[in-house]
């Protein structure tokens, strides 16, 4: 039932240790109020003038340590443990520092309260069960209440128990109120929120890119592992020489990838940058004769100046060359393949061709391949094409940067 649900929720239980802890911080507190109020009492003209600047002094010790940064942690990970409302990162400015402090405050005042209350109880329902028998409700030597002895007294601890089942109640009430003071004082605000998920975006964003990086750079490494593999078992008895060379390009592209998958783990384990600089336009010539070792006739032609096309676009279309060949190589087997690359003001031209193979690259693989070159291209404002060209298989890729 609804109504019994506050008694047995352990949301209630939690919101409980939430307001004696606040009660525990409180204790020191009520001890410097102990002293603080005999000590004011000289310059007030009463005891109870004392007692009001004693309070309210008190209240200014307990908003000023609030402000310790070790306060504030205490506070949001109570926050986030026991109320389960998220707390907001670090405070970077005052306002948000005062919010931290006014939710110290109520869980310290409230706190104290509860725990007042909850101490309170208990005690006094044991004095009430002796009561019904002895007859005394309080016997401290110095002051006696004395109560009706037998049924006239019965009453007593029943009323209680009743008043500890108010007191979940009210704890599981009062508990819900300060929930939302802490969404309202230490939640997100919208603008962070927005920030968040634009954090989030950017983190999944970087994952996809890393994703195709390591789909392109170890696809290659593996088609030309595979392909070499086998040359060298056919050869392995006949021709020596080949044999060894196979053998070094398979060794070579096991090196490569293995760089890059360690570049890629670094990334996503520190997000920071690599130790090593992403392969670019530069490293064009490894890339072809790391093809070459692998059983490919290729012939690479540059026109223009790569020094001159921005690190982005080196780099993004290094890979897709890359997958150009590992294609190539995987497909259409051991044919030659025409790389031109073309740089003019403002422009980048790439062009792949080789003749078609028994086979045309697939769409498989996860998805990318021809699919992930194209969105590559996308992300830059160019354009990628890719199909038979006569008796032939090319894959141009047009980027323009600059003022567009």
């Amino acid at each position: 039932m609804r109504v019994l649900r506050p008694v047995v929720s352990g949301v209630t239980y939690r919101r409980w240790v939430y307001l004696i802890l606040g009660g525990a911080i409180s204790v020191p507190y009520l001890l410097f109020a102990a002293v603080a109020v005999p000590s004011l009492a000289p310059f007030v003209t009463s005891m109870g003038w004392a007692s009001v600047l004693g309070v309210v002094v008190t209240v200014v010790v307990l908003g000023a340590t609030s402000f310790l940064p070790a306060v504030r942690v205490l506070e949001a990970a109570a926050v986030r443990e026991l109320l389960g409302e998220a707390a907001a990162g670090r405070p970077a400015t005052v306002r948000a520092r005062a919010r931290y402090s006014v939710m110290f405050v109520l869980h310290v005042g409230v706190g104290a309260v509860v725990s007042t209350v909850t101490l309170a109880v208990p005690v006094g329902f044991g004095f009430s069960v002796s009561a019904v028998f002895t007859g005394k409700l309080v016997d401290n030597g110095t002051e006696v209440v004395a109560v009706d002895r037998g049924w006239g007294s019965a009453w007593l601890p029943v009323a209680f128990a009743a008043a500890f089942v108010v007191l979940v109640y009210a704890v599981w009430g009062v508990g819900g109120l300060l929930r939302r003071a802490a969404g309202a004082l230490l939640g997100m605000s919208a603008a962070e929120r927005i920030a968040q998920l634009e954090r989030r975006t950017e983190q999944l964003a970087e994952r996809t890119r890393l994703a195709r990086e390591l789909h392109d750079s170890v696809g290659h490494a593996l088609s030309v592992v595979t392909v070499q593999a086998g040359a060298a078992r056919r050869t392995l008895r006949t021709d020596p020489g080949f044999t060894e060379q196979a053998l070094t390009a398979i060794e070579e592209s096991a090196r490569t990838a293995l760089d890059d998958l360690d570049q890629v783990l670094g990334l996503l384990r520190d997000g920071a940058s690599s130790r090593n600089p992403q392969p670019g336009l530069a490293e064009l010539p490894a890339l072809v004769e790391a093809t070459r070792l692998a059983g490919a006739e290729v012939h690479a032609d540059v026109a223009g100046s790569l020094a001159a096309v921005p690190a982005v676009v080196s780099r993004e279309v290094y890979r897709i060359l890359q997958e150009c060949l590992t294609n190539a190589v995987r497909y259409a087997g051991q044919v030659p393949v025409r790389v031109a690359v073309v740089v003019s003001a403002g422009q980048l031209c790439a062009t792949v061709a080789n003749p078609l193979g028994a086979a045309r690259p697939s769409r498989a693989r996860g998805g990318r391949g021809l699919r992930g070159m194209a969105e590559r291209a996308e992300l830059l404002g160019g354009k990628l094409t890719a199909g038979p060209a006569g008796n032939r298989w090319e894959v141009m890729v047009t980027v323009p940067w600059g003022n567009r």
